[in-house]
């Protein structure tokens, strides 16, 4: 019997990011079937589109760390922040503009 990698990685991510953390409170399947899951403080969900699983957590500075499963990270605070992607290119957004290096 022949599985393929993407439909064995789904549920396997899924379990990784859900089993993670016993501080996420409700999980769902929203429109464009992500599944995600959080709690205000913490979240986490995976994209079957893409195969891309990501995990989001809060600091008391209000600053959001998210996490995603192919490398990337984002540090991001009332609609500003900055990306910094797995091959190591560096975007950021302002106030008052936005680039990448």
């Amino acid at each position: 019997m022949i599985v393929s990698v993407r439909t064995f990685a789904v549920p396997l991510a899924l379990a990784c990011i859900v089993v993670s953390s016993s501080a996420f409170a409700n999980c769902a399947t929203n429109a464009r079937g992500e599944t995600v899951c959080g709690n205000g403080q913490t979240a986490g969900g995976y994209n079957p589109n893409t195969g891309n699983a990501w995990k989001a957590q809060k600091n008391q500075n209000g600053v959001t760390t998210t996490q995603t499963s192919k490398g990337g990270e984002a540090k991001t605070k009332n609609g500003k922040g900055v990306y910094k992607s797995p091959s190591g290119k560096t975007c950021y957004r302002s106030a008052n503009s936005q680039g990448c290096n």
